[in-house]
This record gives structure tokens, sequence and C-alpha cells, in this order.
């Protein structure tokens, strides 16, 4: 069954990819939640129109995710958090508190487009996490866990 996406949907596409999926995922649930349209030569013709209208904006977006990226690329975020007397932490740190450290360095990123690399930070250290800027554009940063 092929769809159309009305939105982006993690392990599948981004907002107005084409894609095949099995029927009943589409019919029972992309399609009744507002996720994607079923693909018609109607809906087909449509998308064509607005990828050829949106490919101008879509450049200068690119353009400005590899400037974010270029700027995280090769600085070490400080991530604080409460510590324990042998360096562990009192809970953990999750993508919230990375994505509020970046913030602070001047590059808004929404905390669903950060994926913290290996298991759940504990102790103090550095780390590394994946940062997905725009579709095309990932970087992988270092972030440094201290104590507060």
């Amino acid at each position: 069954m092929e769809i159309i996406l009305k939105e982006s949907v993690d392990n599948l596409g981004e907002k107005g990819d084409l894609v095949v999926v099995k029927p009943g995922y589409g019919r029972n649930f992309l399609i009744p939640q507002g996720k994607a349209v079923l693909a018609t030569v109607s809906a087909k013709k449509m998308r064509e129109e607005n990828l050829r209208q949106r490919a101008h904006k879509e450049a200068k977006l690119i353009e400005e995710a590899q400037k974010h990226a270029a700027k995280l690329k090769d600085v070490t975020v400080t991530v604080g958090a409460k510590v324990g007397e042998n360096g562990k932490i009192f809970g953990s740190v999750n993508t919230i508190q990375l994505a509020d450290a970046i913030e602070k360095l001047g590059v808004a990123i929404d905390r669903k487009h950060i994926k913290i690399v290996g298991d759940s930070i504990k102790t103090v250290g550095t780390y590394e996490a994946k940062v997905k800027f725009h579709r095309e554009v990932e970087e992988t940063i270092k972030f440094e866990v201290v104590g507060e």
C-alpha cells in the first residue's frame, strides 16, 4: 500500500515522503491518526508540486543546519548534575538536560532529535550524542558530565 506522509514518522520517513507500508498499518493506524494519506494519482501530483515549491526553502534549511552542526562539532558541551561521593550521579543525564546545555551555546534543538550513544549515563565523564539538525544533517557531539 502506497501512502504519502503528512508528518514525520520514526523509522518510516519524513513529511511528504512516498512510502510503501503494509495495508493494515496504513489503513488502521497512519491514515486514521492523520499521519498519512492514500497515494492516489491526484495526491501524487499535489505532492510533486509541493516538493518543487519546497526545494528552494529546503536548501536554505540545510545550509542553516550545517552551520549549527559546524558550530557544535569541535565544542564539548558541559552538563551539570548532582553527584554522590564516588562520582555517581543521582538519577541519570537525559536528552532534556543535554538540549538545555546546547541551547545555552546558542543552538536551539529539540530533545527528540538527540540520541545519546551507549547506555544510560550514571557517572561523571565524557560521552557522545548524535544530534539530528535536519534529516540530511546529523552530527556527533561530545559532552561532559560534571558535578554541581
